[in-house]
């Protein structure tokens, strides 16, 4: 190694024309903000300056990790071995302990201390200069290939005052990305936001910017080509102590310029063709720094979902009412005989009197029971007791208390001989099962027989009440589990205590369901050609199934004491102020984004422990983006849609998504499903697959009952294949989830340990039994239909 000043050197401090091209290569680097379009100035002009063929700039970040890396003159495979040097410490960390200028004859010179063998790079000189900024390391400029006599002192000077206004270049346009950053960030914000956002010029009373939900009540207002500008000139805005004021342009203005502050009021904007909106409205002035209005930014929150709200609470409690004030009548109807008769009356008749007192009160018990669930359901706050049950068991209990309660119809059972048990609390299914039997009963003619199926589906048991009766049309089906929705059609319309009644039933089955792990479905061929509702139950000795309350099957906070981290992508407003709002209430902490371009940045700085990712989003769709954002395949993703079809929720499954919901859904539903998923990933169930045997929570792995010694690495990469289910992890993403936190990006180290644990699995790779050669893609874990094929 030599420094400037050497004895042994000869060369002259920089000249004129070596100040000049200074002055222009700095110009060049000034010329640009984008960091990487810096990085890529700063090191083809250290080149120019000093004569190297080659060169790097390693820059670290602000908390001191290494950040990036750009090169010239090196080809591809020439920086990843320059960069990969496995059992050596990094380049990085022997160019950060280089603290002045510093020049080699060789990298592969026996004197250079992070000696490179000859032929990863280029031969020749090289030379290299830190990078400070206020006293702060920002990174180093490495220089090589030059021949000729290799570099001179002078080259030295002009590196050294060339990387000094370099650094601050660097600096600036790390700042200037953070800045953008959060300026995208916050505009991300701003246009999934649930409310309205609108900003106006203070002058003109023009409309600056509209967000999507403002955009959409300006197109409630008017046909989709006359919202914005246009539409606004039509608008008149009615305040709640009477006041008019027009939207036009001269009107809006003048009231701008007077920075009239709205706190929370409730505004009604009409147009000309009688079409109107109520919404709350705050508006805040902008100042310059003269004291003058700017412009002025209105948020608006449309009433009409809480409006509508309203309207169905008022409904549910006016079909309590009439529940209730039905049986209630009946009983005082008879006590007021029974007490105000002037004749006696019968035994006989005093015993019926009872009997129809006792079955109102029970009437009225069990509207006040369905309630409470309802209530409970809606909270999260429903327990079940779950133990091993007989499914047989449960169903004969239910069809028992049906046909004692009046049914009319035949309960035809059809179960296997050889059904496992199931974990369930024998109540609750049964009450679950008596809400289907009603149901079906009251959409069935009388002669129509009641079906009762049940069969496994993987780790569940599924049970089937179908019906031959009126069947469930579209509209019905979207709003069949909702608690204030009904289970109603034209033919129940006039009576809808009886419809809320309904839909009350099977909202509480739902939630009872759920409570247990398990889901609910309806499926209908249509109107006239019947229903079938299948509901899931564990099976006994699931872990992964186990019920309890919901604080017990919360999933623990993933790290040290954290709520787990949600990252939620969906490009509709209110979409995502409902996933949000439920994930809070379950403890769990949120993170959305309406724009699936940010999904890469947020993987990698928000580290989720859960993905949720709407299957259609504009440019593209979620099993696309599984395919292709790195990091995404990774980790648990939970798909949310509004198609339900069979075959795409089956592509998504495939796709690598752990589970697939539905919309609408409810809270309870939501949130149970994600507790579940990450459940799974916190402690799996043990893995078998022929002799082989993996114990997740022991780290423990055997063969034919015997253990088998892995390293670290070899048993991490056993556990990741085994966790994939069967799906091929390609080679990034096993260098991803295995050597987390290194800078491999080669394949063959891949390549190297599949081949070291194949040999202690005694696994042939020409004709595997447990792992699989997906050739150019990665490996899996061999399947069911895989055994004995090569």
């Amino acid at each position: 190694m030599t420094t400037p000043g050497d004895p042994a050197a000869a060369d002259r401090a920089p000249d004129g024309p070596s100040l000049a091209a200074l002055g222009q290569a700095l110009a060049r680097i000034n010329a640009s903000l984008d960091f990487d379009t810096v990085l890529r100035e700063v090191i083809e002009a250290a080149c120019a300056l000093t004569g190297a063929h080659c060169g790097c700039v390693a820059t670290v970040g602000e908390e001191g990790t290494h950040e990036g890396l750009v090169t010239s003159g090196l080809s591809e495979e020439q920086r990843r071995r320059l960069v990969e040097r496995p059992g050596e410490p990094g380049l990085f960390e022997h160019l950060r302990d280089q603290p002045t200028l510093f020049r080699t004859p060789s990298l592969a010179s026996p004197a250079c201390p992070f000696g490179v063998a000859g032929d990863v790079v280029p031969a020749g000189a090289y030379m290299g200069a830190p990078l400070h900024h206020l006293g702060a390391y920002v990174g180093t400029l490495l220089l090589g290939d030059k021949r000729g006599g290799g570099f001179t002192d002078a080259d030295g000077e002009i590196l050294q005052l060339f990387a000094a206004q370099a650094a601050a270049v660097i600096v600036n346009a790390r700042a200037y990305r953070a800045e953008r950053r959060t300026r995208a960030d916050l505009e991300s914000l701003v246009e999934t936001a649930p409310i309205g956002v609108v900003v106006f010029d203070a002058r003109s009373g023009r409309p600056v910017s509209f967000n999507r939900e403002a955009t959409r009540m300006m197109e409630n207002l008017g046909s989709p080509e006359r919202a914005g500008e246009c539409l606004l000139a039509e608008m008149t805005c009615r305040f709640s102590d009477g006041r008019e004021m027009a939207l036009d342009r001269s009107s809006l203005a003048g009231a701008l310029r007077r920075a009239e502050k709205l706190h929370v009021e409730e505004v009604v904007v009409s147009t000309t063709d009688r079409r109107r909106i109520r919404a709350l409205v705050n508006a805040s002035p902008i100042y310059r720094d003269d004291g003058t209005v700017e412009s002025v930014v209105v948020t608006a929150q449309d009433l009409a979902q809480i409006m509508t709200a309203d309207r169905i609470r008022a409904e549910f409690l006016g079909m309590v009412s009439h529940e209730l004030r039905t049986p209630l009548a009946a009983i005082k109807g008879l006590t007021t005989t029974l007490l105000g008769s002037a004749q006696s009356v019968a035994p006989a008749e005093t015993r019926q009197f009872y009997r129809i007192i006792d079955e109102q009160a029970d009437r009225i018990s069990s509207l006040i029971s369905d309630l409470l669930d309802a209530d409970r359901i809606a909270a999260g706050a429903l327990s079940v007791t779950a133990g091993p049950a007989e499914v047989g068991g449960l169903i004969e209990q239910a069809r028992m208390a049906f046909l004692s309660g009046g049914g009319r119809h035949a309960v035809l059972i059809d179960l296997p001989a050889d059904l496992p048990r199931v974990m369930a609390d024998p109540g609750r299914i049964v009450q679950v099962l008596n809400n289907l039997l009603a149901n079906a009963a009251r959409h069935s003619p009388a002669a129509a027989p009641i079906r009762i199926t049940a069969e496994r589906d993987g780790t569940d048991i599924a049970v089937t009440v179908a019906d031959e009766g009126r069947g469930i049309t579209p509209e019905r089906m979207a709003r069949l589990f909702h608690k204030y929705g009904g289970d109603s059609d034209g033919e129940d319309a006039g009576n809808s205590g009886r419809a809320h009644r309904d839909g009350l039933g099977l909202a509480i089955s739902k939630g009872l369901v759920e409570a247990h792990g398990g889901r609910i479905r309806a499926e209908s061929a249509g109107p006239g050609r019947g229903a079938r509702f299948t509901f899931t139950l564990p099976l006994a000795g699931n872990p992964a199934g186990r019920a309890g309350t919901p604080e017990r099957r919360r999933a623990p906070p993933q790290g040290t004491g954290e709520k787990p981290r949600i990252l939620v992508v969906d490009n509709d407003p209110q979409a995502l102020q409902f996933v949000r709002n439920a994930l809070r209430a379950a403890d769990y902490s949120p993170l959305v984004a309406g724009d699936h371009h940010a999904l890469p940045r947020l993987i990698k700085t928000e580290k989720p422990d859960l993905v949720l990712l709407d299957l259609i989003l504009p440019g593209t769709d979620g099993i696309d983006l599984m395919e292709t954002v790195p990091g995404l395949a990774d980790l648990p993703v939970i798909f949310m849609s509004g198609y339900g079809r069979d075959e795409t929720v089956a592509r998504a499954l495939e796709a690598g998504a752990e589970d697939y919901i539905v919309k609408p859904f409810s809270p309870t539903e939501f949130t149970a499903r994600i507790r579940a998923v990450l459940r799974r990933r916190a402690a799996p169930g043990p893995f078998v697959l022929g002799e082989l045997g993996v114990e997740y929570a022991h780290r423990r792995v055997t063969l034919g009952g015997r253990a088998v010694k892995l390293t670290a690495t070899e048993y991490e990469l056993l556990r990741v294949l085994a966790l994939a289910g069967g799906r091929v992890v390609t080679h990034e993403s096993l260098l991803r989830q295995v050597w987390a936190g290194r800078s491999y990006t080669d394949a063959k180290l891949v390549h190297a340990f599949v081949k070291r644990l194949r040999k202690k699995l005694g696994d042939d790779g020409l004709r595997p039994s447990y792992v699989f050669t997906e050739r150019g893609v990665g490996y899996r874990m061999a399947r069911a239909d895989d055994v004995g094929h090569p």
